[in-house]
């Protein structure tokens, strides 16, 4: 069953100086982000890698999908990038992606830096940054960072929502992002079809 969401773009995001670099997961307009959890580090209670680090079926999926786009696209007109890589929308306003698909004769020749082409489509698993700041917490930041990516150019920006097994999926020139469950097919590009179940119970994945 399907259920649309209504794209938003209201936010709130606190900056507080004191808090260590390291802990800055994205920057907004000049504003950090931090890692979910980064308050446990400040308190001593947690250490930076425990924070950073995913879960094994996050990690589980993101490489799994990956692997499949990079067997059900053309990587000779698409380059896939993974790992959190960067993405450069202007000055002081740099995202991470899980999963991004560019265009390569818009990328050309990697220079080392964050991405500063928009990618075709975006993937994400899970959500890394701290909410607290946002209105409505986790689902204001994923239609807020979703917004940022699309108007930046991107085409597609899907979500992998592991603890209710749902995907939100937001797509430009689309006023409307669908919310569905994570059994169901998604189209990437280029026939290119998601469907999370699918890939994990091919894996023989238990979760």
């Amino acid at each position: 069953m399907e259920a649309t969401v209504k794209k938003k773009r209201r936010r709130r995001v606190i900056a507080t100086p004191d808090i260590p670099q390291s802990l800055v997961y994205e920057i907004w307009n000049g504003k950090p982000i931090y890692y979910k959890g980064y308050r446990d580090v400040l308190a001593g209670s947690k250490t930076p890698q425990e924070i950073m680090s995913c879960s094994d079926l996050q990690g589980a999926i993101v490489y799994i999908v990956g692997l499949y786009i990079g067997n059900n696209i053309n990587r000779k007109k698409y380059l896939i990038s993974s790992n959190e890589s960067g993405l450069h929308l202007a000055v002081n306003d740099n995202l991470g992606n899980d999963i991004a698909i560019f265009d390569k004769a818009q990328v050309g020749k990697l220079k080392g830096k964050y991405f500063d082409v928009p990618p075709r489509v975006v993937i994400e698993v899970d959500i890394k940054a701290d909410v607290s700041g946002f209105l409505n917490e986790e689902l204001e930041y994923i239609i807020a960072k979703s917004q940022k990516m699309l108007d930046f150019g991107t085409d597609k920006v899907v979500w992998i929502l592991t603890a209710n097994r749902k995907i939100y999926v937001a797509t430009r020139n689309e006023k409307q992002a669908i919310i569905t469950d994570w059994d169901e097919d998604i189209l990437l590009l280029d026939g290119c079809v998601l469907n999370v179940k699918r890939l994990l119970d091919d894996e023989e994945i238990a979760y």
